[in-house]
């Protein structure tokens, strides 16, 4: 893919659960009934603590309080939540739409998420055939969220520069990762409140976003002369 020329827009990196799709509750769903399984209760400050996790990171925090190997524990919650999603997962307001106007527009996107791969490309498949130009799931590289090389990857894959990609997520540890990684943000929390920030746009849901608002937090984050 050619590099895009400096300033503009060079893409917009989506992250998956609960932000392109409504998938946040069936992963709790599955913390809990995994945890309740081994004799734990995932209260208020449990969810919050895997909301944006890995099924790795989620394992190694039940393991703390449960003792059971982490092993058996990822293996329950990677198996059990991709059963989940197969079932069907709903996309969020406004996903589809405007994941079509960034193709009609030629904008570049990457699917950036701390999900199996398994089911990362399930659902990539199923977003109205949208086709992604970049695809990263948890095991795609050496750290997840909320470190920053998935982003770092999705924006090196599409010879983007990260300060001129917008990363759109819906938890804190992922706006973590991606304002590590240097990329401006837009936040559209679906479980956890997320408040705005400098180079952070809060938004309730993506139907209040558009190609021209993406290129204008660009813009006014300082990453792109006007």
């Amino acid at each position: 893919m050619k590099t895009p020329r400096a300033g503009t827009l060079h893409a917009v990196l989506f992250d998956m659960d609960g932000t392109l799709v409504d998938t946040e509750e069936l992963w709790l769903d599955v913390v809990g009934e995994v945890y309740a399984r081994h004799g734990g209760t995932l209260g208020p400050q449990g969810r919050e603590a895997v909301l944006g996790r890995s099924v790795e990171d989620t394992a190694e925090l039940l393991y703390g309080s449960l003792g059971v190997p982490r092993a058996r524990l990822a293996d329950e919650l990677g198996r059990e939540f991709t059963e989940a999603v197969a079932e069907g997962a709903a996309p969020r307001p406004g996903a589809l739409r405007l994941l079509a106007a960034l193709r009609a527009e030629s904008v570049p996107t990457a699917l950036v998420s701390a999900s199996p791969r398994a089911v990362v490309r399930r659902i990539a498949e199923s977003l109205d055939g949208h086709g992604f130009d970049a695809v990263y799931g948890a095991e795609d590289t050496p750290r997840t969220k909320p470190a920053p090389d998935p982003y770092l990857a999705a924006a090196a894959r599409l010879g983007a520069d990260p300060a001129r990609c917008v990363a759109v997520e819906d938890t804190p540890t992922g706006v973590a990762s991606a304002e590590a990684a240097g990329c401006v943000v837009l936040a559209v929390p679906s479980v956890q409140a997320i408040s705005p920030a400098p180079g952070r746009t809060v938004l309730a849901d993506l139907t209040l976003a558009d190609v021209g608002l993406l290129r204008s937090l660009v813009r006014e984050a300082g990453k792109e002369p006007a």
